[in-house]
C-alpha cells in the first residue's frame, strides 16, 4: 500500500499557493469594491450594470448657494411655458414692384380698364418679411413683454405658445429709447413668471436664459452675471445686465431668470464679432422693463422724470481739479433754466454722490436713475461743493417734450462720435473750463475729457485736456460741428488731428 506524504518542499508550494490565492482574493475584493460590483455586501447581477459602470447614485443633488431647493431642472420646467415665440411680419413691394402708373382717371379712360388689369397682373407680388423673437408672459390675461426691435415696426405680430397653439398679438405700446415693447394675445390662464427685484443681483450669480434662438423653441442656457450697469450704445437709457449665458439671435426679448426662477431681465442684445454667442450677452434689468411695461399699459406711452443737468464722469484729473477725493460721483456741467436742479439751487462743478438715497457712480447711472423717478416726486440729493457735503431737496417735473423728442437728455452736452473717434469723450469748450485749464477765454473747439486705455488714440498721444480744433484740415468750432465732421469720416481712412496743449498746437494722425 503506497501513501502519499508532503514532504518539506511539497509543504513550502503549499504555503506560497496559500498566500497568493489569499492575496488574491483580498485584491480581487477591493477592484470589485471600487468598481461597484458590491453593495451593502452583496454582488449586483450582471443584467443590473456593465462590469466597468458606475451605478447612477440616488443621493440627493448638492444644492448650489441661494438656489434655495430648487435646482436648474426645475426652475427651467417652470420658466419654459411663459416664454414664447414672436413673428414679426412686415408687408413690403417686392423688388422691382411699383405703383401702378397713369391713377389718373383720364389715363385709365385711355387706355381701357383691360390694359391696366394686365400691367397689375405683371407687377411683382408683395413680400413678406418674418422677424424671429421671443417674449415672456408676465400676465395670465396673455400680456407679454419683449423687444421693440422685434415688433416696433411689424405690420402683423404672431406669438406661437409653449404648447402649440397660436395667436394674432396687439401691439400695446413700444419704448425705442429702452428697446422695451409690449404685446398682448386674446387668451387667459396662462402660464407667468414672476417679477425679480434686479437691484438685488450680485455679479456672480447663477443666471438662466431662457428663449428660441436660431428659431430653436424652449432653448435654456446657463451662465453667471459678468457685470451690471453696463452702457452698450445699443439705446439710450441703458444699464444692462451682462451674462455669459449664451444668447443668440431669436433670443430677444427671451427671459433672464434668477436662481429662484424669477424674471430678472429681458434678453437684448449681444456683443458679436462673428453674428453668434461669444459669451457677452445683454439683458435690459427687470426694474426698468417693469416700469417701461406699466407706464405703456396705463398710458401707452412713457413719461420720463427731469433733472435739468448736463452731467459727465468724474475722471481722476477732474476729481482732483474739483478737490473730490475718489472717482466715485457724477460731475454737473450745466445747469438748465427753469429745471428742477435751477430752482433747488444745484450749481455748474457740484458734484452729485448720492440720488434719492442711492449712490451715484456715472452719468449712465444717474440719467437712469432721474428717467425712472415718477414725476411730481419729491428727492433728496447729495453733493459735494467746494469740497464740502450739501444735501439738496427737489421735485422731480417730466422731461420736456421737445427734449424728449430730439433726444436730449442730461448728458446732452457730450459727443457720440463714432468709429476711430470712439476713443474720446469730449465736450463743449466753454469760458469757465477754458479758465480752469490754463485756457485764453477766446479758445474755441472741444476739449477732450477722457482717452480710452490702450486705445490707438491714447498710444498716439491724445490726451485729456487736449483742445480739437481741427479735424481733417476742417475748423472745429462747437459740439455740432465737431459731431458734424466725425459722422462723415471715413471708418477705414487715417484721421489728422489738429489739437491745441499747454498754448502750443501739434498734429496728431489716428489710425484705424
Amino acid at each position: 500500500m503506497n501513501t502519499h506524504s508532503q514532504g518539506p518542499e511539497s509543504s513550502r508550494s503549499w504555503m506560497v499557493a496559500a498566500v497568493l490565492l489569499t492575496a488574491g482574493i483580498i485584491i480581487g475584493f477591493v477592484v470589485a469594491s471600487d468598481l461597484g460590483w458590491l453593495s451593502n455586501g452583496h454582488a449586483v447581477p450582471d443584467s443590473a450594470a456593465p462590469p466597468l459602470a458606475r451605478p447612477v447614485s440616488t443621493a440627493p443633488q448638492p444644492v448650489l448657494p441661494g438656489m434655495g431647493s430648487q435646482t436648474f431642472v426645475e426652475i427651467a420646467k417652470a420658466v419654459k411655458p411663459a416664454v414664447v415665440n414672436i413673428y414679426a411680419i412686415k408687408s413690403g413691394k417686392a423688388d422691382g414692384a411699383q405703383a401702378a402708373p397713369f391713377e389718373d382717371p383720364f389715363f385709365r379712360k385711355f387706355f381701357g380698364d383691360e390694359f391696366f388689369r394686365r400691367f397689375e397682373q405683371q407687377q411683382p407680388k408683395e413680400k413678406k418679411e418674418r422677424g424671429l423673437g421671443s417674449g415672456v408672459i408676465v400676465e395670465s390675461d396673455g400680456l407679454i413683454i419683449t423687444n421693440n426691435h422685434v415688433v416696433g415696426k411689424a405690420d402683423e405680430i404672431r406669438v406661437t405658445l409653449s404648447d402649440k397653439r397660436e395667436f394674432k398679438a396687439k401691439l400695446i405700446g413700444t419704448d425705442p429709447k429702452t428697446d422695451i415693447a409690449v404685446v398682448k394675445i386674446d387668451a387667459a390662464n396662462l402660464p407667468t413668471v414672476a417679477w425679480a427685484d434686479s437691484d438685488q443681483l450680485e455679479v456672480g450669480e447663477f443666471v438662466l436664459a431662457v428663449g428660441n434662438p436660431f428659431g430653436l423653441t424652449q432653448t435654456v442656457t446657463l451662465g453667471i452675471v459678468s457685470a451690471l450697469g453696463r452702457a452698450a450704445g445699443i439705446a439710450e437709457y441703458e444699464d444692462f445686465i451682462q451674462t455669459d449665458a449664451a444668447i443668440n439671435p431669436g433670443n430677444s426679448g427671451g427671459a433672464l431668470v434668477n436662481v429662484r426662477g424669477e424674471l430678472a431681465g429681458i434678453n437684448t442684445a449681444i456683443f458679436s464679432q462673428s453674428g453668434g454667442n461669444m459669451g457677452i450677452g445683454f439683458s435690459v434689468p427687470s426694474n426698468m422693463a417693469r416700469s417701461i411695461m406699466d407706464q405703456l399699459v396705463k398710458t401707452g406711452k412713457v413719461v420720463r422724470g427731469w433733472l435739468g443737468v448736463s452731467i459727465q464722469e468724474l475722471t481722476p484729473e477732474l476729481a482732483k481739479q474739483f478737490g473730490v477725493s475718489e472717482t466715485k460721483g457724477v460731475l454737473v456741467s450745466d445747469v438748465m433754466d427753469d429745471s428742477p436742479a435751477k430752482k433747488a439751487g444745484i450749481e455748474r462743478a457740484d458734484v452729485i454722490t448720492e440720488y434719492d438715497g442711492k449712490p451715484m457712480d456715472s452719468p449712465t447711472h444717474l440719467r437712469n436713475a432721474v428717467a425712472q423717478t415718477p414725476v411730481g416726486k419729491k428727492v433728496s440729493v447729495k453733493l459735494i461743493r467746494e469740497k464740502k457735503p450739501k444735501t439738496i431737496d427737489l421735485s422731480i417735473a417730466e422731461q420736456p417734450k421737445s427734449m424728449a423728442q430730439s433726444g436730449e437728455e442730461e448728458s446732452a452736452e457730450m459727443a457720440a462720435p463714432t468709429g476711430i473717434l470712439s476713443d474720446l469723450d469730449v465736450r463743449e469748450l466753454t469760458d469757465e473750463v477754458a479758465g480752469r485749464y490754463g485756457l485764453k477765454s477766446s479758445e474755441r473747439g472741444v476739449m477732450v475729457v477722457r482717452v480710452k486705455p490702450g486705445s490707438t488714440a491714447e498710444e498716439t498721444g491724445v490726451r485729456e485736456g487736449d483742445v480739437i480744433i481741427e479735424i481733417n484740415r476742417q475748423s472745429v468750432t462747437s459740439m455740432k460741428t465737431y459731431e458734424r465732421i466725425a459722422a462723415k469720416l471715413p471708418k477705414d481712412e487715417a484721421v489728422l488731428m489738429l489739437l491745441k496743449r499747454q498754448g502750443r498746437t501739434i498734429y496728431l494722425t489716428l489710425r484705424p
